[in-house]
């Protein structure tokens, strides 16, 4: 397999209806108006030369290399910026432009550092590839340019800068710029930033970062999309300078976050050496983030554990072993368990982060192998009231849209949500709209870069108090509907009239007004109403929310809500609309979506359905338990009462992940047999008793669900380091337990779900293979997939509007924890951080820190990196404060992705009434100077590294 080469285009695709046909060196091609002759001709087959053009940024036209000639027309114009025209005659080449073409070179060449090769870069840059095209040769100017190293004696020229190598992923040698600004277009176009400008004239113009500043200290985002855009080597990955050229690349999906990138994962020997956005990926086409493109390393850390390990005592240290007595052991261990205490006494933690195939097969061995429904997944934590809200009110419970929707968007309603960190590349996608002239509505307690960064600014920010998201969306429906905003046509239609009518009379009520509400929500009602206004009357609307709405004590109601407001204004089943929630891991749709909830098989159908339990029952050879299973937090009550002993977690890490540290550690240690199926020695495997070694995305197929319902495929490009795939490692438990499973592929597991989960019927690898994604449903109705959900009718049949009254969190504020926490994440780390703590990234962002308004810093003496103690009624912890003009008087903030720091020991025990999902988003806390870490973070830190002590006996 060779290195997969995408074609360039050299601008972009022109959408018009109109067809126009020209003739090119003799071809004649059919292409849309509006179409430059360069791609016109690139479609032809007929490669023009170009150093400042490429497909992925609107047309330059500076370096004047794609001259062309045509008939009837005087001079060269340049092919990128020249549209086609009905019957045009283009000629690429002539004597004359060959000598154009190479005079232009020259001059370039003669203030670039050709010549020197793989010394400066890497020798096959797009500018080396052009140079050898014209046929450059002896260059009359010289080639010791002003920019460049003088010959000789070394002493430095005139304009010589230095490289700059401050970012851990990528260099930037000024030496070989040619000003063609392809980094600077790629990031304001694509990536929306604006961190990179053209500093200086003539031959002193030259790319710099912010205000020339050495690119870890400035405003870049590390996207990587000018070192993608660059065609000399003047930006350029370390890893490719440091280890060459690839020599073969895969197709398959990143591993962070629920946007679900394309990437070509470029390898050199058995090592991958680049990760490079894939074009056709249908999620983001050809576009990335710091952590799919570079924060891959994680994959060949030395903290990574390669072979399987037990013990008998938590205390003890862990012993390597053979796969084969470890599957043996951890079988015997849960029968010996189930014997003991009974069937419903073990139990199993299912992957955000795994495939589809493997989560799957962790719900089938609970249910077939443990004869139990005692299976929950990362998703309780995050998104479970998603599944409920919208299952209840459009009867499926995923978002309505695809990714590319939000090009027809005229209004973005974004709540709870901050995509520019947690989902960057969809972030700069919707930043791009609002360029464009799309208006956006951010409710946020913390102002967010949507709300105002480089030319983006909210039309609206309401800032509402943490824990009153259901009674200001209640309010906005207040103002709809007491001020006939309401589409009434569509209400009639897809709706069920007389709900509407229950669920107005029920938001016009006084106490949802915006007078009133903004009293308890601490916001001008004006803001709220204006909010309102806009979105029911601004042409299309579309909601994007995440855990800032679900990760509430009403975080069911408060989806609930959302849907509601959608429906009202009939911003539902068409492109440019809906209800999305921006899922937070690569799969935690899918690990929905495969039956990873206690109560609900593969598809969201009910375990106490006699038909659906049928179809499993037939196919696997068991009786099904009909009653739900244990949820996370059940489960580890349980086990603090004794009743509940043995637990499989792969891919996950609740110990940190999950609220209440303390009780979670309870729990864990509660337990005769915590089995961890992961890449490290977590922090849940500070109670483990047995590890078995998971694998990387890289060393497995499989596909990912991300959040606009697309499957992706997961494609192997590196051998197991661990021997095993984790659906093999899976699966080999299994037959330890005496289950007859003999899957030779994922494709095979794939096509189990596709017969018995109807959403998923037409869903197979060859599919996807073919045609790059599907979203589902894919079946026989929908062939190819769904991109939008709900445009003939809601898939419940008619859409349900629900009542949805604000009722307070318990969780409340008083004299001594008078300040609110709600938590978050940040751009370059990802979820617990146990892979991006593990790369460059650490740069960035190397410890939590708590952000904290300057008011009620200087009210606690507190100074910008002071270490505070930040104390709840659950607990307390220290990390440093940030103060910041971010978050509201009375709101702090921090993230949870170091567990030094171990912020879920804050938070409290309070839960979605529907759910179960974790109260993140609002704990009573207090905030005073500290002089370092809390005596029980030093327990902690002390506790896991007794625990991760490994003997030096080896395995046999």
């Amino acid at each position: 397999m060779g290195l997969i080469t995408e074609i360039d285009y050299g601008t972009p695709e022109s959408n018009a209806e109109q067809q126009v046909t020209l003739i090119v060196d003799g071809k004649a091609v059919t292409v849309p108006a509006g179409t430059s002759i360069m791609r016109a001709s690139m479609e032809a087959g007929i490669e023009i030369p170009k150093l400042c053009a490429t497909d992925m940024l609107d047309s330059f036209g500076s370096c004047r290399v794609c001259l062309v000639e045509i008939e009837g027309r005087n001079g060269t114009p340049a092919s990128c910026t020249t549209p086609v025209g009905e019957g045009m005659v283009v000629h690429t080449q002539s004597d004359r432009l060959s000598a154009l073409r190479r005079g232009v070179m020259e001059l370039y060449a003669s203030d670039h550092a050709i010549g020197r090769g793989e010394q400066a870069g890497t020798g096959a840059s797009e500018f080396d590839k052009v140079a050898a095209q014209v046929g450059l040769g002896e260059n009359r100017y010289g080639t010791d340019g002003r920019n460049h190293v003088a010959p000789g004696n070394g002493t430095l020229n005139v304009d010589y800068l230095a490289r700059d190598t401050t970012n851990p992923y990528f260099e930037y040698d000024p030496a070989q710029c040619i000003v063609c600004s392809r980094c600077v277009r790629a990031c304001e176009e694509v990536q929306g930033t604006f961190a990179l400008t053209i500093e200086g004239r003539g031959f002193e113009s030259r790319m710099v970062a912010s205000m020339n500043e050495d690119f870890i200290e400035s405003e870049c985002v590390s996207c990587g999309a000018c070192v993608q855009a660059c065609p000399t080597d003047a930006l350029r990955e370390k890893s490719i300078l440091e280890k060459g050229l690839p020599e073969r690349s895969v197709v398959t999906t990143c591993a962070y976050c629920g946007v679900g990138c394309s990437f070509k994962a470029e390898v050199k020997g058995d090592e991958v050496v680049r990760m490079m956005p894939y074009k056709a990926g249908q999620a983001n086409h050809g576009h990335s983030c710091v952590k799919g493109r570079f924060a891959y390393g994680y994959a060949t850390h030395k903290d990574r554990i390669l072979k399987p390990m037990i013990r008998e005592k938590v205390t003890d240290p862990w012993r390597e072993v053979s796969w084969e007595e470890a599957l043996t052991h951890t079988a015997n261990e849960f029968r010996r368990i189930q014997y003991q205490y009974g069937r419903g006494a073990v139990g199993g933690i299912t992957s955000s982060r795994c495939t589809n195939e493997e989560t799957y097969l962790v719900q089938k061995l609970v249910r077939q192998g443990f004869g139990n429904n005692n299976v929950d997944t990362c998703a309780r934590v995050c998104h479970s009231p998603t599944g409920y809200g919208l299952g209840q009110t459009f009867g499926t419970s995923a978002g309505t849209q695809d990714f590319d929707s939000v090009e027809h968007t005229d209004v973005i309603l974004l709540i709870g949500a901050n995509p520019t960190d947690a989902h960057p590349v969809f972030g700069s996608r919707m930043k791009k709209r609002i360029r464009e002239g799309a208006k956006v509505i951010v409710i946020d307690p913390r102002r967010t870069d949507l709300v105002r960064s480089v030319h983006v600014e909210a039309s609206y920010h309401v800032p509402l108090r943490p824990g009153t998201n259901v009674a200001v969306l209640t309010a906005l429906a207040h103002v709809i509907v007491t001020e006939g905003l309401f589409n009434e046509a569509f209400i009639r239609e897809r709706c069920d009239w007389s709900e509407f009518q229950d669920w107005a009379s029920f938001v016009a009520l006084p106490e949802n007004s915006p007078e009133a509400v903004g009293k308890l929500a601490n916001v001008d009602p004006e803001l709220i109403r204006g909010a309102a206004r806009l979105y029911a009357t601004g042409g299309n609307a579309a909601i994007y929310y995440g855990l800032g709405v679900t990760e509430h004590s009403q975080g069911s109601t408060a989806v609930m809500a959302i849907a509601n407001l959608a429906m009202a204004t009939g911003n539902i089943g068409r492109p440019g609309v809906g209800v999305n929630p921006l899922r937070g891991q690569n799969n935690v749709q899918g690990s929905c979506d495969m039956g990873s909830f206690p109560h609900e098989l593969p598809g969201y159908r009910h375990i106490s359905g006699d038909a659906v339990r049928e179809i499993y029952e037939s196919l696997w050879g068991v009786k099904l338990d009909e009653e739900p299973g244990l949820r996370i937090p059940n489960m580890l009550d349980a086990a603090v009462d004794g009743s509940f002993k043995g637990l499989y977690v792969q891919g996950e890490d609740i110990l940190q992940s999950d609220p209440d540290t303390k009780h979670v550690a309870a729990g864990l240690a509660a337990m005769e047999c915590v089995v961890v199926h992961d890449l490290f020695l977590n922090e849940t495997a500070n109670y483990a008793h047995v590890f078995l070694p998971g694998s990387t995305f890289l060393e497995k197929d499989g596909t990912f669900t991300n959040a606009e319902r697309r499957i992706n495929l997961v494609r192997k490009v590196l051998e197991p380091k661990a021997r095993y795939a984790d659906w093999e490692a899976t699966q080999e438990l299994a037959r330890a337990l005496g289950l007859d499973w003999n899957y030779t592929h994922p494709a095979q597991i794939m096509e189990e779900i596709a017969a018995t989960t109807p959403s998923f019927a037409g869903v197979s690898f060859d599919l996807i293979d073919r045609v790059g994604s599907v979203q589902w449903p894919c079946n026989e109705k929908a062939p190819l997939g769904t991109p939008v959900m709900h445009v003939d009718g809601f898939v419940r049949g008619k859409g349900k509007f629900i009542r949805t009254e604000y009722v307070a969190t318990d969780e409340k504020t008083g004299p001594r924890f008078p300040l609110l926490l709600t938590t978050g994440r940040i751009l370059s780390q990802y979820n617990v951080g146990a892979q991006t703590r593990r790369t460059g990234n650490v740069a960035w962002h190397d410890q939590d820190r708590l952000e904290i308004h300057p008011h009620d810093a200087e009210d606690r003496g507190i100074r910008d990196g002071d270490w505070v103690r930040l104390a709840s009624r659950s607990g307390s912890t220290t990390l440093r404060a940030q103060i910041t003009d971010r978050v509201s008087p009375g709101v702090v903030y921090t993230t949870f992705h170091h567990p030094d720091t171990q912020a879920n020991v804050v938070t409290t025990d309070f839960s979605d009434w529907a759910t179960n999902c974790p109260e993140y988003k609002v704990t009573a806390v207090q905030v005073a100077p500290s002089n370092g870490p809390s005596d029980w973070q030093l327990e902690y830190n002390e506790q896991a590294r007794q625990s991760r002590r490994i003997s030096l006996e080896a395995a046999e």
